[in-house]
């Protein structure tokens, strides 16, 4: 038996560091993608986990890369890192695709219908509606 959620969740805290705000927000959004799963039937336990924990993994990289950060790079540097933060846990590969594309998509309108897909953008949109109260 693999534990995905801790094996996933220690590499994002291994991969944010100090940025204790961004591993937090995943937490918190991996949260409520778990209360709210009952609500997106057909939906994948470990690929609501990967996507949940990842979804914002391109951060770190815009800033390094371009200065700055915003929904459209994210999805644009996520997909490459959290596809090697997998394979290095040997995460599944048809997952681990999957996870990509929400990934690559979870700020824009949907490209894809997968149900894990919905569910992330609903909990995210929780998570950012309560943290800018």
């Amino acid at each position: 038996m693999r534990y995905w959620r801790a094996e996933i969740g220690r590499l994002l805290i291994d991969y944010f560091e100090q940025d204790n705000r961004r591993i937090e927000h995943a937490f918190r959004v991996l949260h409520h993608a778990d209360r709210l799963m009952v609500d997106y039937p057909g939906c994948d336990e470990e690929i609501v986990i990967a996507a949940a924990l990842l979804h914002d993994i391109g951060i770190k990289l815009s800033e390094t890369e371009l200065g700055y950060q915003d929904g459209a790079t994210q999805e644009e540097y996520g997909p490459a890192v959290a596809g090697e933060l997998l394979a290095a846990i040997e995460f599944p590969a048809e997952k681990t695709e999957i996870v990509k594309n929400i990934i690559g998509n979870h700020h824009s309108p949907s490209r894809y219908d997968y149900p894990e897909l919905e569910l992330l953008k609903a909990a995210d949109l929780i998570v950012n509606r309560d943290e800018k109260v």
